[in-house]
């Protein structure tokens, strides 16, 4: 996925209110959106390098967002709104070996009445439904970790994955690691037991669990690898 422009480089003061951010560009201070309403545990140091996206629609109030930040040497993507573009680019770019030539590829498709999952494949006549999973937190230099924070909506899709396999599709959840560097994911158990609980549940029931790492710098981010998971 190509940036619609070069982003700007400035350096990171303070976020705040979930949705902004304050950031350093050489001698101002602007206030840009953050697309990311988690924890982003890790990335929020001050004086982190971060990367803004400039808007010229006259009707947004930020003229500014909040794309990529530096933390401990390792560019991260932290615009959630990129993890399906990103997914369904690797899609048609068949850049995912185990979800390949796709005869049809559908973005956000209700699953039933309080679920909808973020595409809805089908190769062969077979349909499958896939989650995606944004992925920013790394606590050590090789492996990348979710969730930041406990997600009873994430235990809530696996939930709705199993149920989608006994109805006859195949599912699968795809942990897209948007950081620079990582060999190896894993479920931040310590973070989010449940989660960890319904993972391993959903393992055993037949989800298929993809971990893939961008490739990130200031023009585009795109699926790079298929990452280890650490908890298989």
């Amino acid at each position: 996925m190509e940036f619609t422009k070069s982003l700007i480089k400035g350096k990171l003061i303070k976020r705040y209110k979930r949705f902004f951010v304050d950031v350093k560009l050489n001698d101002k201070i602007v206030t840009a959106h953050c697309p990311n309403t988690g924890s982003m545990k890790g990335l929020l140091d001050e004086g982190n390098e971060v990367y803004l996206l400039k808007n010229d629609n006259p009707k947004r109030k930020l003229k500014y967002s909040l794309e990529i930040i530096r933390a401990k040497n390792n560019l991260v993507g932290v615009n959630t709104h990129m993890a399906n573009k990103i997914v369904n680019h690797g899609l048609s770019k068949n850049l995912i070996k185990e979800i390949r030539n796709c005869d049809i590829i559908k973005p956000e498709v209700f699953f039933n009445k309080e679920t909808r999952f973020d595409f809805l494949v089908e190769k062969n006549k077979q349909k499958a439904f896939i989650e995606v999973k944004n992925v920013t937190l790394f606590r050590d230099k090789q492996t990348a970790e979710f969730p930041d924070a406990i997600t009873s909506r994430g235990s809530k899709h696996l939930l709705a994955l199993i149920d989608a396999i006994k109805k006859g599709y195949k599912s699968y959840l795809i942990f897209l690691v948007q950081i620079q560097n990582m060999k190896n994911f894993k479920i931040a158990r310590d973070i989010d037991v449940d989660y960890y609980n319904n993972y391993l549940i959903a393992k055993k029931a037949g989800v298929n669990f993809l971990a893939y790492r961008c490739k990130i710098n200031s023009k585009d981010i795109f699926i790079e690898k298929k990452l280890k998971i650490l908890n298989d």
